[in-house]
């Protein structure tokens, strides 16, 4: 099991953590996606070792943005 944390900007409710939560979960590998709306932070559990690249489409498909 791999664990990483990022930081999403632009999450401003509760359907923003359901879009986010959506497409990050369906990455290959991914067991569990946890958000924290205040801070922004996704910590997402998985399989194995998941790009920053992959993580960074899911967020975009949901219509936010990965920190740098």
């Amino acid at each position: 099991m791999s664990q990483s944390t990022y930081t999403v900007q632009g999450m401003t409710c509760g359907h923003c953590v359901q879009s986010v939560t959506e497409e990050v979960g369906a990455l290959s590998g991914v067991s569990h996606v946890e958000v924290d709306l205040p801070t922004g932070l996704v910590t997402i559990t998985s399989d194995s070792d998941l790009s920053e690249a992959d993580v960074r489409t899911a967020v975009t498909e949901a219509g936010y943005q990965l920190a740098s």
